[in-house]
């Protein structure tokens, strides 16, 4: 049951990655805007329309589900999938929910979870695989430029943003510095890798992590 958790910083490719190897692998692809786009309808829609638009066996049922299961009344659904820079960092009802949510979508399906803490609230689970993606700031600032339409100097700022932001979001939390590889099982460098190679990396490597962990959970 592949379970990979993926980040990096912005412009690393990390989400196209991610996406890539979910589909490589056949299963589901999970991030902020998918669990947003759930709470919000949670939020909005009556309870026989929101059954019969997210199945149970959905993906967006299953989400659903973990919402509700971690919800935090006084924060909201969609609260609690803000960007990380518009978190308070000392709300601890964010990170509960937080972690309840990816918790139960951990247990129910073979999944790829960008970012959101899920390299460290999945840590001890034996079978889960810890990616990062890196790239040096050039190449990140040229990807941004073009995908966001930016110049130099807001793409600059939009990195800087994104990468304090979760910086600031994993060291409140989890006492760690996100970059750093030892929290991670592979890193990636995509300043010459592209993306679907770098996909077709990870998925190889993903048989070598279930080899290991047979042998000490078998």
């Amino acid at each position: 049951m592949p379970l990979v958790t993926i980040r990096g910083p912005l412009g690393s490719g990390a989400p196209e990655i991610g996406k890539l190897v979910a589909d490589n692998l056949h299963i589901d692809y999970v991030d902020r805007e998918i669990i947003a786009a759930v709470a919000a309808r949670l939020n909005r829609q009556e309870q026989d329309v929101t059954e019969k638009e997210m199945p149970p066996s959905s993906l967006f049922g299953r989400i659903a589900r973990a919402l509700e299961h971690g919800y935090s009344s006084d924060l909201g659904f969609e609260g609690a999938y803000m960007h990380v820079w518009q978190i308070p960092l000392d709300d601890a009802r964010y990170f509960n929910t937080l972690e309840a949510v990816i918790k139960e979508l951990a247990q129910s399906q073979s999944l790829v979870i960008l970012g959101r803490g899920s390299q460290f609230i999945l840590r001890n689970y034996p079978r889960a695989f810890h990616v990062l993606a890196t790239a040096p700031i050039e190449v990140r600032l040229k990807r941004v430029m073009e995908n966001l339409k930016l110049d130099r100097e807001n793409a600059k700022r939009e990195i800087v943003r994104f990468d304090s932001g979760a910086r600031e979001f994993i060291k409140r939390y989890f006492k760690a510095e996100v970059w750093d590889p030892v929290h991670y099982d592979l890193v990636v460098n995509t300043e010459y890798l592209a993306f679907p190679a770098a996909a077709s990396i990870i998925v190889n490597a993903l048989s070598f992590k279930d080899e290991t962990v047979s042998r000490h959970h078998p």
